[in-house]
């Protein structure tokens, strides 16, 4: 099992995460004073009620309540679970997370053999390659040299049924972990043997490096001409991208990743010097994988070949890519001359001439509606009827926002439509909305004095340092008094911090969800930590004599005559 992550790595990576950067890639932004503003993306709205302040590294809506830090609003918008969103966050900001020992008996981890196999099974493909004429002669005839093919880890297996299975089958639980591993296959009638035979190996690495499992293409001719690893416990086609790892040694966070099609055209292009290229495993693009590109870039650009099937594989992309549009990611569509594929192209006109076409790239938005025009003939009667079945589909899958209005104003152009008569065709077709319950600030409660002070002492954590009285804390005896301590203590740990390291800090309190409530409205006229450092002093005075007059009148209540003893 993995250990804990320790509460000061989540402590440093909401101090060094920059708020605006994380919630920017998903949702337009534009500055407003000191804050930045944009369209909800968790409720369908028209007139901006979405704010991020990068001072106190957290998020709030006014129209559905939605609020948080960084972490939180990958949480929510990307649908992750705690130690996903920090995994995701660190992935963004290339750290690596560590992890702590929990203090319970040590467990092995279930995937630990897995990997090893799959680990020993890289290292038979790769020795294998070194004594392979025909595969090294493959290689060459395909132009990847040495030290690409020690960069990318490229192997072979051999033309037998046996080789993985006689050298790593040394018992039937290791069988048993191979077929796991989906490294044999077994047929019908119970016979095991290896699954990749006579191939190119290509291992496929998780973000910490480690192997998950391989693609392999066959040498000559044979079908099919590429077989990946199955899904397995530790391999999971739709959410890892064939060269990720490798691009991610770079230094730097990339101006832009290049997505393609095949394992060797990722090896070409990093060969002839265009890096941070990328490539999908034998499935079509993923909400996962451009969620997971779009913590990483602000550019994407999907290449595909230049023949009918690439033109299929970028319609769907496109598909895939619709919600995503109108951020801080600019997703890009470039699809190479006929008969051509990155692999060629590169090899015959130069990485200069790859670069050149990359840069003139086709926009989503502009993408989507020529596609559209393709698939609909909008200037015949027919054609528009056709655009329910054919159009409507896709126009759900668009953001909120002005980007939507764009794609829509360009449509309604090619079909030659006026204003009114296009909102009409239009009206039945909502915008794409993330699904998300927001959270609620209360129903309609006012606020205690000691809900008023943590909510100030969160907004405001220098500010609770310098009004904190430590005598007097301890003394408060009101509804919710321990819980406004653990406040102060958070802020106290964290010092000059700002609202989401607190809330981060006291991500495993009991009162966590009552806190995201608390925090959820700013407090009113207060702007400044000189003002709120004064406020806090003030309410902890009064807090301090109310909790001073309840003490006197219950003494007064213990000691009347007759009530107990004197």
């Amino acid at each position: 099992m993995a250990g804990r992550i320790p509460k000061s790595f989540i402590d440093e990576l909401v101090a060094r995460a920059d708020i605006v950067e994380v919630v920017g890639a998903r949702v337009t932004l534009k500055r407003a004073g000191s804050n930045f503003k944009g369209l909800c993306p968790f409720h369908g709205e028209k007139t901006p009620s979405f704010t991020v302040s990068p001072s106190k590294g957290f998020y709030h809506c006014f129209g559905c309540a939605a609020h948080g830090t960084a972490i939180g609003f990958l949480m929510a918008y990307d649908n992750l679970e705690f130690p996903e969103a920090v995994e995701a966050l660190a992935e963004m900001m290339g750290l690596e997370v560590p992890r702590e020992s929990t203090g319970e008996p040590a467990h092995k981890d279930d995937n630990e053999e897995l990997y090893a196999l799959l680990r020993e099974a890289d290292q038979i493909y790769r020795s294998t390659l070194r004594g392979s004429d025909k595969a090294i002669a493959y290689l060459k005839k395909r132009g990847i040299d040495g030290p690409t093919a020690g960069r990318f880890g490229i192997g072979y297996a051999p033309d037998a049924w046996d080789t993985v299975m006689k050298q790593l089958g040394t018992s039937d639980a290791r069988i048993a972990k191979l077929l796991q591993a989906g490294l044999l296959s077994a047929n019908d009638s119970g016979r095991r043997y290896d699954r990749f035979r006579d191939r190119i190996m290509f291992p496929i690495r998780s973000a910490r490096g480690q192997v998950i499992g391989f693609g392999g293409r066959v040498l000559e001719t044979g079908e099919p001409k590429y077989l990946n690893s199955p899904e397995t416990p530790v391999f999971r086609k739709g959410h890892e991208l064939y060269g990720l790892y490798e691009a991610r040694q770079n230094p730097g966070r990339p101006k832009q990743i290049i997505v393609v099609e095949g394992y060797l055209d990722v090896a070409s292009l990093v060969q002839f010097g265009v890096e941070y290229v990328v490539a999908t495993l034998g499935t079509a693009m993923t909400a996962e994988n451009l969620r997971r590109l779009s913590r990483l870039t602000d550019r994407i650009v999907f290449c595909f070949d230049g023949d009918s099937a690439g033109r299929t594989a970028a319609s769907r992309a496109m598909e895939t890519a619709l919600p995503f549009g109108g951020g801080n990611v600019d997703i890009r569509f470039l699809l190479l001359p006929e008969k051509d594929d990155p692999d060629t192209f590169v090899r015959s006109q130069g990485a200069d001439a790859f670069r050149a076409l990359a840069a003139g790239a086709i926009a989503l938005p502009d993408f989507f509606v020529d596609e559209l025009d393709k698939r609909v003939d909008f200037k015949s009667t027919g054609g528009r009827g056709r655009f329910d079945v054919s159009a409507k589909p896709l126009l759900r899958r668009l953001p909120e926002g002005s980007y939507r209005e764009t794609i829509l104003d360009a449509l309604r152009g090619k079909m030659n439509l006026s204003t009114d008569v296009f909102q009409k065709l239009m009206d039945d077709t909502p915008a794409f909305v993330v699904e998300q319950r927001p959270t609620q600030t209360g129903s309609g409660k006012r606020k205690t004095v000691v809900q008023k002070v943590i909510n100030l002492a969160l907004h405001y954590p220098g500010a609770a340092v310098r009004a904190a009285d430590s005598e007097r804390l301890a003394a408060l005896n009101q509804p919710g008094a321990d819980l406004l301590r653990r406040v102060f203590a958070a802020a106290a740990e964290i010092g000059d911090g700002s609202t989401a390291r607190v809330l981060e800090t006291l991500r495993d309190d009991p009162d966590f969800k009552h806190l995201e409530r608390i925090v959820a409205e700013p407090p009113l006229g207060i702007e400044t930590e000189d003002a709120a450092a004064s406020e806090l002093a003030a309410s902890l005075e009064h807090l301090g004599q109310d909790a001073a007059r309840a003490a006197d009148a219950q003494r007064i209540r213990g000691h009347r005559p007759g009530t107990g003893p004197a």
